[in-house]
């Protein structure tokens, strides 16, 4: 029997880009293999179907035949091993988004920032990683790649604060910062921002803006230019989204980037990794 739960989603309708035509065709299939059983961990674990043990069961069944080459109960885990094989890149990182997905399954509430960001080192960096090494990036890259992975996450988490509660009870939202600006986790439920829970959202983009210091970096570190290209065009988006998150209520209706929100971002990211090219 499949474990998979699939919930409908795909790298097409990503906040950001998934293997785009800005990274090389030889290793676009490489990383659709990544995103296909990310996919499936992180399906498994929003499923609101599904028993918390029922999901970590599955997530374990995922990483032992992702590291064992004798196994194939699932498709999706060992199509990456045979990925990984082939690009000499180890499984860390692939099994560190399956401890993230495990924390889904388990953890409804993050106390803090320190928290939400332990839970990131697992969510997001470990895509960013998976990326460097598969264009065999130098290690001084990955610092800037965590630190925009991780606010592309907590982008993710506050466009999605008010459906991630109602749909799954769950909060990414650290809860001091929400007592800090008087604010109960039950207005997560309204239909719009009240006055603290909008200082509650700018505190954390605050945050998520420090973070973009040093992901501002990242293009100027990569050598492979069209990784340059594609990583500038995401900085650029995260950007765009964290000036609209500022100007709109992601309670009142999902702030989500448009095509020529893409567009705009993936012209600026090609000037960009043109002209650090040229540095």
């Amino acid at each position: 029997m499949s474990i998979a739960t699939p919930s409908g989603k795909s790298a097409s309708n990503e906040n950001f880009p998934v293997g785009s035509v800005l990274i090389r065709a030889d290793l676009r299939p490489h990383v659709h293999a990544f995103y296909r059983f990310a996919r499936m961990g992180d399906d498994i674990a929003d499923n609101p179907n599904l028993a918390p043990a029922e999901k970590v069961a599955r997530l374990d069944l995922m990483e032992a035949v992702l590291r064992d080459p004798a196994r194939e109960e699932v498709a999706e885990a060992a199509d990456l091993r045979r990925s990984l094989a082939a690009r000499g890149v180890p499984p860390a990182h692939s099994c560190e988004l399956l401890i993230a997905f495990r924390m889904d399954a388990t953890k409804q509430r993050y106390a803090d920032w320190d928290e939400l960001m332990t839970y990131c080192r697992y969510s997001a960096a470990p895509v960013g990683r998976q990326l460097l090494d598969l264009h065999g990036e130098p290690e001084a890259a990955r610092s800037a790649s965590d630190a925009l992975c991780v606010a592309l996450q907590v982008i993710n988490h506050l466009q999605d604060c008010g459906v991630d509660y109602r749909a799954m009870d769950r909060v990414y939202v650290p809860l001091d910062h929400l007592t800090r600006h008087g604010v109960d986790v039950a207005q997560l439920r309204g239909d719009r921002a009240g006055a603290g829970l909008r200082h509650c959202l700018d505190d954390l983009l605050d945050k998520t803006e420090e973070l973009m210091v040093e992901a501002r970096k990242l293009p100027g570190r990569l050598h492979d230019f069209r990784l340059r290209a594609e990583s500038a065009t995401i900085v650029r988006l995260a950007d765009k989204m964290i000036a609209q998150l500022r100007r709109r209520d992601p309670l009142a209706g999902r702030v989500k980037p448009t095509k020529l929100f893409f567009l705009g971002a993936t012209l600026e990211g090609v000037v960009w990794a043109m002209l650090a090219r040229r540095r």
